[in-house]
């Protein structure tokens, strides 16, 4: 099937605990290309999201961002320095009884001090947080490739038809050809014989000639390795494989036959349909830069 390296994918869970977003976009690019936005204290993720992708995609620049958020205190801790809270008890108490004071210190007193506590993140689980964002992460990138099998399609049934007019005008230059040939003789024939006027014109000379021309202006082989690659063409546009570096070679085959039969056209007919020929590849040659 025919893949497209354009794709978006975007899944989004809220959870008990956290909610999670994960987003997969990518763009043409000559080799597979995958860079990964997600928190610092998840970057642990970031080989299993790789994996994932790499097991579906072969082509094109993928970025994949991970956004996850903790509800409420969940994954927050505060520390309580121990020692720093005593300290600061016995100092109070030393000053009560310095001042002859009352000794009223309690838990009231104590949290005055904010500098004995510490609130901190608590790290879960690596694979507590792999099982909620695995599934996520799956589903995203189920999305994101869909995306790029329908976009596929379309570049498919573009590039076909495109092929089919590129052998209609194959089969054009076929059928001229011959004609250029024949046109050749009448005019070399017509011309000799206005320059020899009633002297006997040599026949076999004529055709000599007429048959070096033909050698020189034959198109055969050419069309004939246009309407392979054309074939092999359509044959990999089939494939359940990726083939878009395979088909920009054989755009450059192609491309090279048509600009050879161009070379050797001494029809103006022909010399036209070689620039429709060439400008359907380039059209295609467009196309073909984002197929996988």
């Amino acid at each position: 099937m025919t893949k497209s390296m354009t794709g978006f994918g975007r899944v989004s869970l809220a959870g008990e605990n956290m909610d999670i977003l994960l987003e997969l976009r990518s763009v043409n690019h000559r080799y597979l290309e995958m860079s990964v936005r997600l928190p610092h204290a998840y970057s642990y993720l970031e080989d299993r999201l790789k994996k994932l992708v790499q097991q579906r995609v072969s082509r094109g620049k993928v970025e994949m961002s991970l956004s996850i958020q903790l509800h409420g205190t969940d994954g927050i801790a505060v520390d309580v320095n121990s020692d720093l809270a005593e300290s600061y008890v016995q100092a109070l108490r030393g000053a009560n009884e310095q001042l002859g004071l009352e000794d009223d210190v309690t838990l009231t007193t104590i949290l005055r001090f904010s500098d004995i506590f510490t609130v901190c993140k608590v790290q879960l689980e690596e694979e507590a947080v792999w099982a909620a964002v695995e599934p996520i992460a799956r589903e995203a990138v189920d999305k994101f490739v869909k995306m790029r099998e329908t976009e596929g399609e379309k570049l498919h049934d573009d590039v076909g038809s495109r092929l089919t007019l590129l052998e209609q005008m194959v089969t054009q230059v076929e059928t001229l050809a011959p004609d250029t040939v024949n046109r050749y003789y009448e005019r070399l024939y017509a011309k000799v014989s206005e320059l020899l006027a009633d002297r006997e014109i040599e026949e076999s000379r004529l055709v000599t000639e007429t048959a070096v021309f033909a050698e020189r202006i034959a198109v055969d082989e050419e069309t004939v390795r246009l309407r392979s690659h054309i074939e092999q063409f359509r044959a990999l546009l089939e494939a359940d494989e990726p083939v878009g570096r395979k088909l920009d070679f054989l755009v450059q085959e192609m491309n090279r036959e048509v600009n050879t039969i161009g070379s050797k056209a001494q029809d103006l007919a022909i010399t036209r349909l070689v620039v429709d020929m060439k400008s359907e590849i380039e059209k295609i040659r467009e196309q073909i830069q984002n197929i996988e």
